[in-house]
């Protein structure tokens, strides 16, 4: 287990149970929610409006607004708003996503990265936790033959296999925070989530993750500090000159937040805001899913980098127990390897 200094001596970066005591974990009890009725838009009429992106619909500034006002019954954009909002997922597969209820997810759209096998878990957590992997018709076709998914079960080793079609988006890294941020509204019966993005080898007990940041600390929602800056601004000049996003669409959007008087150096509870979202893991409550649909809603209204929005959104939600931990727990729960490739531009398999 690596190891980090705090407050003047050494530590594991990830304090797990022992083997024991992960064998005899099971889900806590909810706890009351201040959030009761959270609803999600959804198209009203026969049609939907001219501009107007099919899954996620057009979310005005007044909306934008009142969703961050938290009241008990709410309303909120996010996704899959129209007749046909696209990201389809078969029967077979939907009725899978719906028996879960613990999972560990990744995706793969475009063709970008290799399929690596999680490894950590017991025999208890597999009982208990699903593995999905959401990819497109691209990914399967160029996946080589001996990591594709059986076509009888659909593993590809401990991973499930879904295979999306009809994508909303004509940018992958917009198709790819559907299944980050929005696993509420693909696993309906998910009680806590680990979301690795595809670079990484997952490898540690999911039972023994969930103990150690989200049950010990009694927080919602775990995400990495960012290693590098603490400034949201500093980041979006960092991001456009790795070319990563478009300088317009970076300045729109810091413009923004600028302007309502989001600060350089943003924390909450004590911590930096500024996170690296490549590892979350979370409890799927009303609190947390509303959390999620408001950053998902600033990725699609402005850029796809995740860690420019997740600051502004912690900052003016507020209502959320947070483990912000430390850079070497995010080391600690992944191998990392890397993206084979970048994401290449949406490709659609011709129907016949």
């Amino acid at each position: 287990m690596p190891m980090r200094r705090a407050k003047g001596h050494s530590e594991p970066c990830l304090k797990l149970p022992s083997d024991e005591v992960i064998e005899k974990l099971e889900f806590p009890s909810r706890l009351p929610s201040p959030l009761g009725d959270l609803r999600f838009a959804k198209q009203s009429g026969s049609g939907v409006e001219a501009n107007t992106n099919r899954f996620v619909g057009s979310q005005t500034m007044a909306e934008r607004n009142s969703s961050f006002q938290i009241r008990e019954n709410m309303e909120v954009h996010c996704g899959f708003y129209g007749e046909d909002p696209g990201f389809d997922i078969d029967e077979v597969d939907t009725a899978f996503l719906k028996t879960c209820k613990a999972v560990v997810t990744t995706c793969n759209f475009g063709g970008g990265d290799d399929i690596y096998q999680p490894i950590g878990m017991s025999n208890a957590s597999l009982a208990k936790v699903c593995y999905v992997a959401f990819w497109d018709e691209v990914t399967l076709s160029q996946m080589p033959e001996d990591k594709r998914p059986s076509p009888d079960t659909r593993m590809a080793g401990l991973w499930r296999v879904v295979v999306v079609r009809n994508l909303p988006f004509n940018d992958q890294r917009r198709n790819g925070k559907i299944p980050k941020l929005l696993g509420h509204r693909l696993f309906p019966n998910v009680r806590y989530s680990i979301w690795v993005d595809s670079k990484y080898q997952f490898r540690r007990d999911p039972m023994a993750v969930f103990h150690a940041l989200l049950w010990s600390p009694q927080a919602a929602l775990g995400i990495s500090e960012h290693g590098a800056r603490r400034c949201v601004y500093r980041e979006g000049k960092a991001v456009v000159a790795k070319n990563k996003a478009l300088p317009a669409e970076v300045d729109l959007q810091l413009s923004q937040y600028q302007a309502e008087g989001f600060p350089e150096n943003a924390t909450f509870n004590g911590h930096k805001a500024l996170a690296e979202a490549s590892v979350i893991v979370r409890e799927h409550t009303p609190v947390t899913n509303l959390f999620m649909c408001l950053w998902f809603n600033e990725v699609v209204r402005y850029t796809a980098r995740d860690q420019l929005s997740f600051p502004y959104v912690l900052r003016r939600f507020g209502l959320l127990q947070l483990n912000m931990f430390p850079v070497c727990t995010r080391k600690a729960l992944v191998n990392s390897i890397g993206h084979k490739q970048k994401a290449k531009p949406l490709e659609r398999i011709p129907t016949e």
